[in-house]
């Protein structure tokens, strides 16, 4: 089988007795770097030296047929230089090339960088949306930033930390520099550091420089006030300007927190 095997975001004490049984028992393990996979299995004092296969944006796909051949046969372990693979790191291809292939694919769960930062973020966590990366270029953050305006679950995205500040400062652009967020860095690590505030008294504290990994989770939007009537309206202008019913009543829904059903069975009868 493909074993996903989750390893620590910061802290090895996070490491779990599976994830060191199952490091200690691997042949074969592919990794995303293999300098940081010796050093994590030098830190957990394992003393099996499997065979490393570097799992990575580059090699990712020239290495797919191999890998699933092998785990066909005997058992694979994939692991990422922090967290979970194919959160954010490679691995996806992997495991749906294995998929196909009917290859058994099981993980090793763990540390996750993105519940711990939701976690201890102190917003709402009952519905939530990870974005990855945020985009670099501008116009690409923007038509992101502009997506998520209405957005009402709470964000979580990773940022590199010397994009930070701008990315700050464009979220207080775009969507008000009153929208709630939590910047967490270092999370486990000796110099973790959790700040929260509004998105502007956010982006001028990074204007001094940060440091480490980091995670930004941002407050979902408020709900629009509007009427039902309004909001039938609404989806009639959208449909008007082309888009799809279904797709326009979900929109207005998500956004005034209104029933998606109502509004659907409204608008058709006014279409009518």
């Amino acid at each position: 089988m493909l074993v996903l095997a989750a390893t620590p975001i910061g802290n090895l004490g996070d490491a779990s007795r599976r994830l060191i049984e199952t490091l200690e028992g691997a042949s074969v393990l592919g990794v995303e770097d293999s300098r940081v996979a010796q050093r994590l299995l030098a830190g957990l004092g394992i003393v099996n030296r499997p065979r490393l296969v570097t799992v990575n944006e580059q090699t990712e796909r020239g290495r797919i047929a191999e890998l699933v051949a092998l785990a066909a046969e005997s058992d694979v372990v994939l692991v990422s230089d922090a967290g979970m693979p194919t959160v954010s790191d490679p691995g996806f291809a992997l495991v749906r090339a294995a998929i196909d292939a009917g290859v058994t694919v099981t993980a090793v769960p763990g540390a996750s960088a993105v519940l711990t930062a939701l976690a201890v973020s102190g917003l709402p966590t009952d519905r939530f949306v990870f974005e990855g990366f945020a985009p670099r270029r501008d116009g690409e953050r923007r038509r992101w930033l502009a997506e998520l305006a209405t957005q009402r679950r709470t964000v979580v995205c990773f940022e590199s930390p010397n994009r930070l500040a701008s990315l700050l400062a464009l979220m207080a652009e775009v969507l008000g520099g009153e929208r709630r967020a939590v910047v967490a860095r270092e999370l486990t690590k000796l110099y973790e550091e959790v700040v929260r505030g509004t998105v502007a008294e956010l982006a001028a504290w990074a204007e001094g420089g940060v440091r480490g990994e980091i995670v930004l989770v941002l407050a979902g939007a408020e709900p629009v006030a509007m009427s039902e009537d309004e909001a039938v309206a609404d989806v009639l202008a959208r449909v008007a300007a082309g888009a799809r019913l279904k797709d326009a009543t979900a929109e207005v829904a998500e956004a005034t927190g209104l029933q998606r059903r109502a509004l659907y069975d409204k608008a058709v009868a006014a279409k009518r």
